[in-house]
């Protein structure tokens, strides 16, 4: 029969009380014991940081900062120190610099940089003095909240990329910030410094979610009570489409319900509002109107026509974007906050009873003389240092310049050729993916970003094999014992999806951060796994999750599991109904799916019990 895990059900059971981002390591761990014993090499597509890179703004990064070191020695130079560089002529300078450098890595991009500075109207010396003096990080960051040119043209790129071209009226404040993790941090506590938010109240997740999103609403300091916005619906075949019904949306009608939050696309799903729901949550807002939107856009640039919550309801919407998948820039920690000019927090901060009203004025009036007048946006920046630190706040320079250039990228690419491929390479990995699970492609999702899958185990259970078989799952397994099983016998690290609030035996796989063919392998790789559990269903037997009483080490000691970590949904997870035929399809089909190791399985037990075999 199927051979033993190390890994008991009694150890599976505390660990994923973990986060899924920690209880990831104990499967590298297995994974890499696996890699020591056999000549597999582990294919570790949990975590999504993408193995690819934008070069173009890179390249150009990196020559300016030659432009700059010589600006600098123009100044002074005594050989290990030189001065500041100078503004009068500097675009002048910069020109000649890239005549003579021509042929150099990132010289045409910079040429190029220089002409959007024309078109966008920019003093030339001013335009690259911002970039040549932040390359080299001379300077605190002035204004805190975003250097003056790169804020404009980061909002250039987020009107294109999320909002399709076609933004709302006026135009949004942006706060650059070390990634988007640093902007869940500072908008959850500004938010709550500001009276917007009060320990326990009612907080809407679209769910499944970014896991810290979760984790963060169920600190002490805030308490949320957490309304979960399921995406439950189901196409004809039982199968997920990661949409969000009517009825889930409508929760957010709700008065007592003050924030929701969105990961759009969605992770693990990768699934953007559809047109329909996003028409649906349009009108929630008309008839409450001091909801207020938090929506993580990280992956928008993978789908195709994209558009934010922040370009249909922007008064209501805080926007977070990270560049960190887009361009493969997860280590240089680049993200933006962006909150309109007309918003209505700021309304609602106006709005506040006197003695809020007295607190606020008495935290931030060493800023100003009007404190009442600075807005939610400012009044972060400020959170993000303790207020008293204000001076000293902002994200780094050379990492705004950096941002400054990704954006650039992008608004310079006419034909969106790196888009397209970024695009392209998910595309012809999660291919390759269901070629390894012998599985047709799901329905065409103009929606789909295809950054991660979510692959639900219970649906393809119920629709292979029926109940009996899902009930054979549960009682004699944890949902996680299948990430435990790919781990130790094939080295392939997956992530519990349950862990982001999708369903208990659901699967997230990252799209982005191994090559074509390791997903081939993956999906093979899945499917012997799931034929080891039917091969001893079908055996009448079960396949071990571990020796009893055995407990390996993974370097974590035993300390205690925390408390349970998925977000309890006010229905169960969603299992399909399978029809009649589909049934008798799938016990049909079972004796050819298992394979030729499934087949002795059964045909040995047989022989020495044939009632038990049959069942």
């Amino acid at each position: 029969m199927a051979s033993t895990l190390r890994t008991t059900r009694s150890r599976q059971k505390e660990l994923e009380q973990l986060s899924p981002f920690e209880l990831k390591d104990f499967l590298i761990n297995l994974a890499r014991d696996r890699e020591k014993t056999s000549t597999a090499i582990m294919l570790n597509a949990g975590r999504g940081n993408p193995n690819w890179i934008a070069t173009e703004p890179r390249e150009a990064f990196f020559l300016l900062g030659h432009f700059a070191m010589s600006e600098a020695r123009r100044v002074f130079d005594y050989g290990i120190m030189a001065g500041l560089p100078a503004k009068p002529g500097i675009a002048r300078r910069l020109r000649a610099f890239i005549r003579e450098n021509r042929d150099a890595p990132g010289a045409a991009f910079l040429d190029s940089v220089l002409a959007y500075g024309k078109k966008k109207g920019f003093d030339p010396d001013a335009w690259i003095h911002e970039l040549v003096d932040s390359v080299v990080g001379d300077n605190y960051p002035v204004p805190d909240r975003m250097l003056v040119h790169t804020e404009q043209v980061v909002h250039d790129y987020l009107m294109k990329e999320m909002c399709d071209g076609r933004p709302p009226k006026g135009k949004f404040d942006l706060f650059a910030v070390e990634g988007g993790t640093a902007a869940m941090c500072y908008i959850f506590d500004s938010l709550q410094q500001n009276g917007l938010l009060k320990q326990g109240d009612k907080v809407a997740l679209f769910l499944p979610t970014f896991t810290p999103y979760i984790e963060i609403s169920r600190l002490e300091r805030f308490n949320f009570q957490i309304v979960p916005i399921n995406a439950s619906s189901l196409r004809a075949d039982g199968t997920h489409d990661w949409h969000y019904p009517a009825d889930e949306i409508a929760k957010l009608a709700d008065p007592k319900i003050r924030m929701a939050v969105t990961v759009n696309p969605s992770n693990p799903p990768s699934v953007a509002f559809s047109p329909v729901e996003m028409r649906q949550i349009i009108g929630i807002i008309r008839k409450n109107p001091d909801l207020i939107l938090v929506t993580d856009d990280v992956y928008g640039t993978f789908v195709p026509d994209f558009r934010s919550l922040m370009a249909e309801v922007p008064a209501n919407t805080i926007c977070v974007y990270s560049f960190s998948k887009n361009f493969g820039c997860t280590g240089w920690r680049l993200g933006v906050i962006a909150i309109h000019e007309d918003n209505r927090m700021d309304r609602l901060i106006a709005n506040l009873p006197n003695r809020e009203r007295r607190r606020l004025h008495e935290r931030y009036g060493a800023l100003t003389l009007e404190p009442e007048k600075l807005k939610l946006i400012d009044r972060m920046v400020a959170d993000s240092r303790d207020v008293a630190l204000n001076h000293t706040a902002g994200l780094s320079l050379p990492q705004q310049v950096q941002m400054a250039l990704f954006a650039l990228s992008h608004l310079l690419d006419r034909k969106d050729s790196y888009k397209q491929l970024t695009m392209k390479l998910v595309h012809d990995r999660r291919d390759a993916l269901w070629r390894g699970l012998g599985l047709p492609l799901p329905p065409e999702d103009k929606q789909r970003a295809w950054y991660y899958v979510e692959l639900d185990f219970m649906v393809w259970a119920h629709n292979t094999y029926g109940d009996e078989f899902c009930d054979y799952m549960r009682r004699n397994y944890e949902p996680v014992d299948f990430l435990f099983r790919l781990a130790e016998k094939s080295g392939v690290v997956l992530m519990d999806g349950g862990g982001f609030g999708g369903p208990p035996w659901s699967i997230r796989a990252s799209l982005a951060n191994l090559n074509e063919a390791d997903y081939a392998s993956i999906g093979q790789a899945m499917v012997e796994a799931a034929n080891e559990y039917v091969a001893a269903w079908q055996a009448g037997e079960k396949v071990q999750s571990g020796p009893h009483g055995v407990v390996p080490q993974l370097g974590v000691g035993g300390q205690p599991a925390p408390a349970d970590r998925k977000v309890a949904s006010d229905q169960p997870p969603p299992e399909p109904v399978a029809t009649r035929s589909a049934k008798k399809a799938g016990k049909k089909a079972a004796g050819k799916a298992v394979g030729k190791a499934a087949k002795g399985a059964v045909k040995k037990a047989s022989k020495k019990a044939p009632g038990k075999a049959a069942r």
